[in-house]
């Protein structure tokens, strides 16, 4: 049984910064990328950036310069620095994981039950 808890979700207002996290439990063998979607009232769920267990980052480009992701991989945990907040960055924010259990599984994706994030303008 795997997990994953999101917290740091809440409300600020634009221009401000947030930091979220999201901690991965269970039986875990490896975990090969890490990241964080989010999903807009009415629309779909879109991927904001991701994080390798080398470190290679990837973002959407409306949130390069702005948003920073890192990974503690000893915590399995990840991390979301979001500054310079703006409204249309209010959303759902979904933690994602893509790993194993076992040196012989398969890898597979989970998903957070996800932290609303609320950018007041």
């Amino acid at each position: 049984q795997v997990q994953l808890v999101e917290s740091g979700g809440g409300l600020v207002q634009a221009g401000g910064s947030l930091r979220l996290s999201c901690a991965a439990s269970g039986r875990i063998f490896r975990i090969n990328v890490m990241g964080w979607y989010r999903q807009a009232p009415g629309k779909e769920r879109e991927l904001v950036a991701l994080i390798t267990d080398d470190g290679s980052t990837n973002y959407t480009d409306y949130v390069k310069d702005r948003f920073t992701i890192s990974r503690d991989n000893a915590k399995s945990t990840v991390y979301l620095q979001m500054n310079t907040l703006k409204a249309e960055d209010t959303a759902v924010y979904y933690c994602n994981a893509r790993l194993q259990t076992g040196q012989l599984t398969r890898a597979r994706t989970y998903w957070g039950q996800g932290t609303q994030v609320t950018v007041s303008s």
